[in-house]
């Protein structure tokens, strides 16, 4: 009986106007699929994140092909000329600086108007900093949560590291060598001293995977200079509870709700994240804080 799914050579590119959205290696340049070779010869032009990067990587794969950039600065601008080259019969390929487009890069905004526009997007799939860095993490990966780049504004930052606190999956993160620290700081002191894998330079002449709890990775840090190089860092569900220190819990408290800035809610939801202890005692305990703290108060006699 034959089989209804597609062949490889019915899934190649056959010509007239299409974007294909192709992944490039994220270090190694061997790691570039034959299917990702074969669309880039072919192709009548290819859209670039980084031009110059993308015209090194071609140059060494000996292709040469015109090229123009498509990044978050001119996004939106040059998928009107991308859609006008298309309805002219062309055939376009978007890559990013390494791995595939559109994740946690440039690309979800020109696929959606050359969609809009009713012309057909093909994915070209390649190597991801995501599973190339669980392959190998030692840590769950059945089912994981990509949060990418946090942002840089600290309230953003922290607000998203309180929502994933209580998470019980594998969460992983992109972030820049600079930010780095920062980082591991914030998601030890929300999320708790979880295991966790800081991946560097994936696939590249200085490749390092640091495996070890969130302390112990800073610590690791903390003994060299400048820290270089793409990161991934991935960080594994919360441990199994201890009984919980219920006088560690109430002095964590008593630190966030001093100065009357942090709603009870936000501080129950960040010492439950650090200690790794179930918001709900938390929250016992923090209403019995709250509740020792006015029996303390001398009585207002102002009314008198």
């Amino acid at each position: 009986m034959p089989s209804d799914s597609p062949t490889v050579e019915q899934n190649e590119p056959v010509g007239g106007p299409a974007l294909y959205v192709v992944g490039t290696p994220i270090g190694n340049r061997d790691d570039i699929t034959l299917r990702a070779l074969k669309v880039l010869r072919g192709v009548d032009l290819v859209a670039a994140e980084d031009t110059r990067r993308t015209g090194r990587l071609l140059a060494a794969l000996g292709i040469k092909k015109p090229l123009v950039s498509c990044h978050e600065h001119n996004e939106r601008r040059r998928a009107v000329q991308i859609v006008n080259r298309l309805a002219k019969g062309d055939s376009v390929a978007l890559v990013s600086d390494a791995g595939s487009p559109a994740l946690s890069d440039p690309g979800c905004l020109l696929v959606a108007d050359v969609l809009a526009a009713g012309f057909k997007v093909v994915p070209i799939p390649g190597v991801s900093a995501v599973s190339t860095a669980l392959s190998v993490a030692g840590l769950p990966g059945g089912s994981y949560l990509f949060a990418g780049f946090v942002s840089r504004k600290k309230n953003r930052r922290l607000q998203l590291l309180e929502a994933l606190a209580a998470e019980g999956r594998t969460v992983i993160f992109f972030e820049s060598p600079q930010r780095i620290r920062q980082l591991l700081e914030d998601v030890r002191r929300i999320m708790g001293n979880r295991p966790a894998v800081l991946a560097r330079e994936m696939t590249k002449l200085h490749e390092e995977f640091i495996h070890g709890t969130l302390v112990q990775i800073m610590q690791r840090l903390e003994a060299r200079g400048k820290i270089m190089g793409e990161i991934t860092l991935l960080v594994g569900p919360a441990v199994s509870p201890q009984p919980p220190d219920l006088k560690q819990v109430r002095r964590e408290l008593a630190k966030l709700t001093g100065n009357g800035d942090l709603p009870l809610s936000a501080a129950v939801r960040r010492v439950a994240g650090a200690l790794n202890v179930a918001r709900n005692t938390v929250y016992r305990e923090a209403l019995r804080l709250k509740k020792d703290a006015s029996a303390e108060s001398p009585p207002d006699r102002s009314e008198r």
